[in-house]
């Protein structure tokens, strides 16, 4: 294994194009297995209740007990599909066997909705109204079943993944957020990837319908070529919103679509879905990038104007996870120099600001200037699946 300063060293250095393929994958797996997931299998293992606790200080420390459900549903994803893809370590396994089991006895409403939150001990505390619990929980369930052909864990799949279509698709299911009538991003894009999952880990291909459907009403109501953007809301009909939530674009969760787009080109072999997720990374890319002090603004105006939200020019941990995916993915699959470039950048970038390199992991937010805004490693959205996600994906990307 080659030291992790060595190879952080080399690769602020050198041109992508002249890096050792084989040198950044180390760095992605070592970083992995050797960092973040110790982190995380060390502080964020409930072993009394069971499941996660994320809401954790600079140094592990506990702040919350307050448990995430989606958490539960990442934090199992995430270590079955180590468990499935790199070793058969048992303690991944145990780890996504904590958070399956506490999902099932105490994540899910009468009515077969998932809770937000729960106590430690998994007492509900609040449950919303979109359904983005149940599609992290269909993918743990997928992975753990490949993990162990446990054949509830196969039902709870698509029973969960069912329960996401069918409040996020059906009219009138799902209470509407504002009398204004919108369609989204969000919705359409974790379908897809939820979907993926499920095919790639169940071998079931009923799936494979949602994934075009959804490509298809990206493309057609969200993507915008004359604007060379990827809207996060529209009308009905595709329209622009002319107003403050209508025009505030989300670089990094545009660039996240793409990759899964990229991603289905990629399994497909189909160059038109590839290059789809290539124009919305190009267009948001440019978009989103800080020319001044370089990594991914969170929020910007499709005019150009101002924007209501206070965080809009922070620099969050998982767009730019995000994007190093993307801009990988890309050159992959084109080969196309500028993406190479745009790799290193990004890479650079987040490796010099986010990893605390004294108590390991990465902080989650920072300020414009890449100076650090907050100290934790987690809360109710950050825990064990952007990031080790990310540096999963790119070290299979380069075997």
């Amino acid at each position: 294994m080659i030291p992790r300063c060595e190879l952080e060293f080399h690769i602020a250095l050198a041109t992508f194009a002249a890096m050792n393929r084989a040198a950044l994958r180390t760095f992605y797996l070592d970083t992995l297995l050797n960092d973040v997931i110790p982190f995380w299998l060390r502080h964020g293992l409930d072993r009394k209740h069971g499941g996660y606790l994320t809401a954790l200080d600079r140094d592990g420390s506990l702040l919350d007990t307050d448990k995430s459900v989606w958490f539960q549903g990442r934090g199992a994803w995430m270590f079955a599909t180590l468990y499935n893809t790199i070793e058969r370590r048992p303690e991944w396994l145990a780890a996504a066997r904590s958070g399956i089991e506490f999902m099932r006895r105490h994540c899910y409403a009468p009515d077969g909705k998932m809770y937000f939150t729960v106590t430690r001990e998994g007492r509900p505390l609040r449950m919303r109204r979109y359904v983005y619990s149940e599609s992290f929980a269909a993918i743990a369930n997928a992975a753990y079943a490949k993990a162990t052909g446990d054949d509830r864990a196969a039902t709870d799949a698509m029973k969960c993944f069912n329960t996401y279509l069918r409040h996020s698709f059906t009219p009138g299911v799902m209470p509407a957020k504002a009398e204004r009538p919108m369609i989204g991003l969000a919705p359409r894009m974790i379908a897809i990837v939820t979907a993926q999952e499920i095919r790639a880990n169940l071998g079931d291909e009923s799936v494979t319908p949602w994934i075009d459907r959804c490509i298809e009403e990206i493309q057609r109501y969200l993507v915008k070529p004359r604007l060379r953007a990827v809207m996060e809301v529209v009308g009905p009909r595709g329209e622009i919103i002319d107003h403050f939530d209508g025009r505030t674009l989300n670089p990094g969760h545009a660039i996240e679509g793409a990759w899964f787009i990229m991603h289905e080109g990629k399994v497909r072999r189909d160059n038109r879905l590839v290059r789809l997720g290539c124009d919305m990374l190009d267009w948001m890319w440019k978009r989103g990038w800080d020319k001044e002090h370089g990594g991914i603004l969170y929020f910007r105006d499709l005019r150009g104007l101002p924007i209501q939200e206070y965080w809009h020019d922070m620099k969050f941990w998982w767009p730019h996870n995000e994007t190093i995916i993307a801009t990988l993915l890309a050159h992959e699959l084109t080969g196309d120099a500028k993406y190479a470039r745009w790799h290193r950048k990004v890479h650079d970038w987040s490796f010099a600001h986010f990893p605390d390199k004294k108590h390991g992991e990465w902080y989650g937010y920072l300020h414009r200037d890449g100076t650090v805004s907050v100290r934790l490693k987690g809360n109710m959205w950050k825990g064990p699946f952007h990031l080790p996600r990310m540096l999963w994906y790119c070290s299979r990307l380069l075997e």
